[in-house]
Order: structure tokens, then C-alpha cells, then sequence
């Protein structure tokens, strides 16, 4: 996941702070009205959103996803949190609870994010969903795609978010909803999302 330092520059867009305030403060008024966090620890839950998408492709989150979902959020949290309860944590529970009721808006912020911070624009093409790619087209693709995109996509879609190089097996339903983040993202066209696709060998 993102760093939260990495976090506050993302959020020194004019644009993605008030998509941000807002949310926050429709999401606080009809599913939390007890909760205090402040704008950074909720871009966190709003970083989490695919995360959370991906944990709930079989509609259940088992106690290791929770964990791990946990852990993701504390990395993501303003300040330290390691003796006191996290604010991100907390508002995770919200959020995983009533997930299908907010998935477009909140990954309607983080997609206005991917386009403040970097030409996603000029980066789109007509893919041919068949299309095969090398290693080594991959590799390069790699290699000349935006820092901030490859950090986007692993954080978003590697459970450890270690290097998206790497083969891994996926299963049916947990690859449906790669996709389908992917294009609610507006990443379906992006080439690089594409052949990261490409990597995983789907079980079924």
C-alpha cells in the first residue's frame, strides 16, 4: 500500500481533497454518525475501497482477510496508531459493511486520483481482450508506465503488493472482479492494466 506521506501528496490536489470532504461527509451522516476521522485517514478508507472489493469477490471476508485488511489500513493511517484504536481500522468495518451501496462513489474519488495524478488519458487504447503479450513486452510496458500507476495497481490488486512482474494464480471469481474494479476504475484501456491481467493463471 501507499505510504502515508505518499498519501498527503496525493491529497495536496485541490480536486481529490473536496471529492474526498464530500464523501466523508455523506458516508459519516447516513452509515456513521458517531465516527471521527479526519480527510487523510478517510482518503486511507477510500485507498482501501478496491482492497475491500477484492476480499468480498466470494461475499464473505474470512478472519485472515481481516486481518490483512487491518494491516493495510494501520500502514495507511495519519500518525501512529499502534497502542490506541486506528481510525482507519474502525471505519473499515463501515465501509466492508454496506460495500456494494458505496463501490461507485468511492471508487469514483480514487479514479479521479489516478487522473489528477498522472495523463491516464493519453496512456488509453482499444485492447483486444484476447490479446497475448510477451514477458518482455510486459517487462517494457512496465518500465515506461507512470511510477504512480504501478503503485496504484499493486496496492490496489497485490495482496502483499510486492512486484507486479510476478506470475501468480487467481481464482475465477477473485479474477471476475479484477476486472470489473478495473473498469470502474477507467483502467480496462490502459495497456499495462491489461497485460498485468495477463500475469495471473486462473483457477477455477
Amino acid at each position: 500500500m501507499f505510504t502515508e506521506f505518499e498519501l498527503e501528496t496525493i491529497l495536496e490536489h485541490e480536486a481529490i481533497l473536496e471529492a474526498t470532504i464530500a464523501l466523508k461527509k455523506e458516508f459519516i451522516k447516513k452509515e456513521a454518525p458517531f465516527l471521527e476521522v479526519n480527510d487523510h485517514d478517510f482518503f486511507s478508507l477510500i485507498m482501501m475501497s478496491p482492497v475491500v472489493g477484492m476480499a468480498l469477490a466470494n461475499d464473505s471476508i474470512s478472519l485472515f482477510e481481516e486481518l490483512s485488511l487491518n494491516k493495510k489500513a494501520r500502514k495507511l493511517s495519519k500518525g501512529g496508531y499502534f497502542m490506541k484504536k486506528d481510525p482507519v481500522v474502525y471505519a473499515l468495518k463501515f465501509l466492508i459493511k454496506k460495500y456494494n451501496d458505496w463501490e461507485d462513489k468511492f471508487l469514483a474519488v480514487l479514479e479521479l486520483a489516478l487522473n489528477e495524478s498522472f495523463d491516464k488519458k493519453s496512456m488509453e487504447r482499444q485492447i483486444d481482450p484476447n490479446l497475448t503479450v510477451s514477458e518482455v513486452e510486459y517487462k517494457k510496458e512496465v518500465l515506461n508506465t507512470p511510477y504512480i500507476l504501478i503503485r496504484f495497481i499493486s496496492s490496489f490488486f497485490l495482496e502483499h503488493d510486492d512486484d507486479i512482474i510476478n506470475k501468480r494464480v487467481m481464482q475465477q471469481k477473485d479474477y471476475e472482479r479484477l476486472l470489473h474494479l478495473g473498469h470502474k476504475l477507467g483502467l480496462s484501456n490502459v495497456p499495462v492494466f491489461h497485460m498485468f491481467c495477463k500475469t495471473f493463471t486462473i483457477k477455477k
